[in-house]
């Protein structure tokens, strides 16, 4: 079984990868040998560029998130004892399947240390799977002092150790370049058989839908229009798919992404969403945007 998706993930691109695959160059089988993710996330298109395209040799991840980002770092490293420790605390969080007050007094004991940061990697790592699997809706948000702030869900007895996987994640990821910061330093791995593959914190369509915060630092319009002079940055060197939402809906004139990368190919793609952290899902318009490059890199190939 390949390795999939270890956490879940608010807005991950399990349910893209159709959409990303009609976006990338025609020859990325062949003339491409580096993969680059500057906001991993939960890794749903990093396990599958890793499982369907074996030409890649180097892959670089990287994520703002440095809690995120040390899942990743002991996984690969430590996978048999993140397993064990993952193992205890399914135990001791199943133990209260019949005692909602032990249960909510046990996932707010883990939560408190989580945010105490004074653990050590292992278990810190540990207890973000263990919040991830029973926090409301499997969220990922933090305050302005970092603190994960997700209240406790209502699963009884929720997987929190699936070991076979984590073992799979830890094969693949041992040649996996892991940075934690700044995407801007992804540049530095840059050659001319490189695929970018960006995912950046998405625009709200509204005031009311930002309810993720993955980092305690605010990926504002500022921060957008950054991230598109980074993506100039990368023109002749990298062919490079970028995803964002459409704040173009039906009835709005918001043309932000459209003037922003008017120089691209702006496709638009229908993607099936929950709606409002509930069991109510539609589909949204979502923006994949590809810059024109294609044609130069094969006569560089050439």
């Amino acid at each position: 079984m390949q390795a999939k998706p270890f956490l879940k993930w608010a807005g991950g691109k399990s349910r893209l990868l159709t959409d990303i695959e009609k976006s990338l160059p025609y020859d990325f089988n062949i003339q491409f040998d580096t993969y680059i993710e500057p906001f991993v996330g939960g890794g749903a298109v990093l396990f599958w560029i890793l499982d369907k395209f074996p030409n890649i040799k180097n892959v670089i991840i990287n994520d703002v998130n440095s809690d995120l980002i040390n899942v990743y770092k002991v996984i690969k490293k430590k996978p048999t004892k993140l397993i064990e420790y993952l193992k205890v605390l399914q135990n001791e969080f199943h133990s209260f399947e019949f005692d909602d007050e032990g249960r909510k007094n046990y996932y707010y004991e883990k939560r408190a240390l989580f945010n105490s940061r004074n653990s050590n990697d292992l278990e810190q790592a540990g207890i973000f799977i263990f919040l991830n699997r029973t926090c409301f809706n499997g969220l990922y948000r933090v305050n302005k002092k970092n603190e994960f702030n997700v209240p406790i869900g209502s699963y009884l007895k929720p997987q929190i150790c699936d070991s076979h996987n984590i073992s799979q994640v830890s094969k693949i990821l041992k040649e996996v370049k892991i940075l934690s910061g700044d995407y801007q330093r992804t540049i530095n791995y840059i050659n001319d058989k490189t695929l970018f593959y960006l995912d950046p914190p998405y625009k709200p369509l509204n005031k009311t839908s930002n309810f993720n915060s993955y980092s305690n630092s605010q990926f504002n319009d500022k921060e957008q229009i950054r991230l598109r002079d980074f993506c100039k940055l990368l023109d002749k060197k990298a062919y490079w798919i970028l995803s964002n939402s459409d704040v173009k809906v039906e009835g709005s004139e918001d043309t932000f992404f459209d003037d922003l990368y008017c120089d691209y190919d702006i496709n638009r793609v229908k993607v099936k969403r929950f709606i409002n952290n509930n069991s109510k899902s539609k589909h949204l318009s979502e923006l994949l945007i590809v810059n024109k490059i294609e044609e130069e890199i094969v006569l560089i190939h050439n």
